[in-house]
């Protein structure tokens, strides 16, 4: 009954839009900005240049809206991520005119009609089938090996920063039935996921197979965000593991900012990683996502709570805290995973102090950033260097460490020595080294850069990493911080009340 109802709602808001469409565009909306947790451009200030320029395609994008609709008991209704962004335009949440998302989103409407026409086929309702009858497969494919590949191809989506990736992602996931066995997680932390069931199943004959059993029990359609293979553990382990989950049916969507030739691109053994991209796109409709705009740094990038500069200590541990009110700060253990404790120097009211070397020079990981941001729901880092070749494995723990916190919607408090653009100027990718101008007699020894690290991998990321650390310093972000911290208290103080009533 409830998706009836959204589902007219759906229609009915669409309906509306249109009958106004000529008087919406002869009265024009004033304000627009960003929403920087989806990648995309919203009502809040008005940019004339932006309305301007989204005009031409406007037009275009209603008539080929019109077009999504499917028919059932002879009764026409809408559905998929095309209607609900054009509900969102309609409702002013979003602004029309980027051509690249609507294009995506063709790709992302046609994985979406496929589903839900052969959703039987795929197994994806979760109460289609009882265990007896998965019981009885399981016992079949032992006896009869045979392939069981879902008939419909998954989408592997990439990009640029800031594109909207992960927003059109999520946007077709919401709109799939709450029923169907589907699962959306971030890359490190279906790797990590992966690491932990394996542990868990050491001593079997082949534990690889087993853990894709488990997940393919779980979520016959698997959504990774952020996919990126930097670590040959995960390289090694990734074309057994996929052929085994496509193999059981598995269907994937996966956002990434590199192709997928591209992948584990200069990394140890690639040889043996080169399978898994042919079964990639196999299996997957890779589409790039291209845009001149990072909406990311659309938002009013304030400087927030990273503060440039040396030796900062006592500014940052002054801000602390502020941040911990009347709370003393002490010594703390967290449980990351696997039963590992990482020790905190300085903890309280949800809040954890570390110094770069402590986070960051240290043998950690996505599973320790993890485990921190499921304890802490704001990180302070006290200087954060210049990156180069002499600190490059540092650099990489800090990409990850801003990826766990961007995913968690965790506050960061840091001090560093140069803005987000500049910590990572001495990190080039092989083709931008190329490029550069080569030293002349004008240049002396001195002024050369020996620091300079060629890492593609690092090259690629440190973009993304930029991006996400001006989002993260944002007024908009730390506004639903803020917002989001409210939530979490209210139901804390309410259970304290009813105990108290008690």
């Amino acid at each position: 009954m409830r998706k009836a109802l959204q589902s007219v709602r759906q229609i009915r808001s669409v309906l509306r839009y249109r009958k106004d469409n000529v008087l919406s565009s002869l009265v024009r909306r004033q304000y627009f900005s960003t929403d920087i947790s989806r990648g995309c451009l919203c009502k809040l200030s008005y940019n004339g240049g932006i309305t301007r320029n989204s005009q031409p395609y406007y037009m275009s994008s209603r008539a080929m809206f019109a077009d999504v609709a499917t028919v059932t008991n002879g009764v026409e209704t809408r559905g998929g991520p095309l209607v609900e962004y054009e509900r969102r335009i309609a409702e002013g949440e979003l602004l029309d005119g980027d051509a690249c998302q609507v294009g995506t989103l063709q790709e992302l409407q046609r994985l979406y009609d496929q589903l839900i026409e052969k959703a039987e086929d795929c197994r994806l309702d979760k109460y289609a089938s009882s265990d007896k009858a998965g019981r009885s497969r399981w016992l079949w494919s032992r006896l009869m090996p045979q392939s069981t590949y879902a008939p419909v191809k998954g989408l592997y989506l990439y990009g640029g920063v800031g594109t909207g990736k992960t927003m059109l992602m999520d946007l077709f996931f919401d709109q799939l039935p709450a029923s169907w066995r589907k699962k959306r997680i971030h890359f490190h932390d279906f790797m990590l996921n992966v690491h932990s069931r394996l542990q868990k199943h050491k001593g079997v004959a082949d534990p690889l197979e087993v853990v894709a059993g488990e997940i393919s029990d779980e979520s016959i359609l698997l959504c990774l965000d952020e996919f990126m293979v930097t670590d040959v553990a995960d390289a090694l382990i990734l074309n057994r593991l996929f052929r085994q989950l496509f193999n059981n049916g598995v269907i994937l969507v996966a956002t990434s900012n590199r192709a997928p030739d591209n992948l584990y691109e200069g990394g140890l053994q690639r040889d043996l990683f080169l399978p898994f991209i042919a079964t990639l796109k196999e299996r997957c409709v890779a589409r790039e996502i291209g845009s001149a705009v990072d909406y990311r740094k659309l938002t009013s990038a304030e400087q927030g709570f990273y503060f440039i500069g040396k030796d900062l200590s006592s500014l940052i541990k002054k801000h602390f805290q502020m941040l911990v009110g009347g709370a003393q700060p002490v010594p703390q253990e967290v449980e990351v995973v696997m039963g590992r404790k990482l020790k905190v120097p300085l903890g309280a009211n949800g809040c954890a102090y570390f110094s770069f070397e402590d986070l960051c020079d240290r043998p950690l990981g996505a599973a320790d950033y993890f485990g921190l941001c499921k304890n802490f729901h704001t990180l302070a880092l006290e200087g954060v260097p210049i990156f180069g070749l002499h600190n490059k494995t540092a650099a990489y723990r800090f990409v990850t460490l801003v990826d766990v916190i961007y995913e968690n919607r965790a506050r960061l408090l840091c001090t560093a020595e140069g803005t987000p653009v500049e910590l990572f100027e001495r990190i080039v990718t092989i083709s931008d080294a190329q490029h550069m101008a080569p030293r002349t007699s004008s240049r002396s020894r001195k002024n050369d850069d020996f620091d300079l690290c060629v890492d593609n991998e690092l090259g690629f990321a440190k973009d993304r990493t930029i991006s996400r650390l001006t989002e993260i310093n944002s007024k908009e972000y730390l506004e639903q911080h803020a917002e989001m911290l409210a939530k979490k208290q209210l139901p804390a103080e309410n259970r304290a009340e009813n105990a108290m009533g008690a």
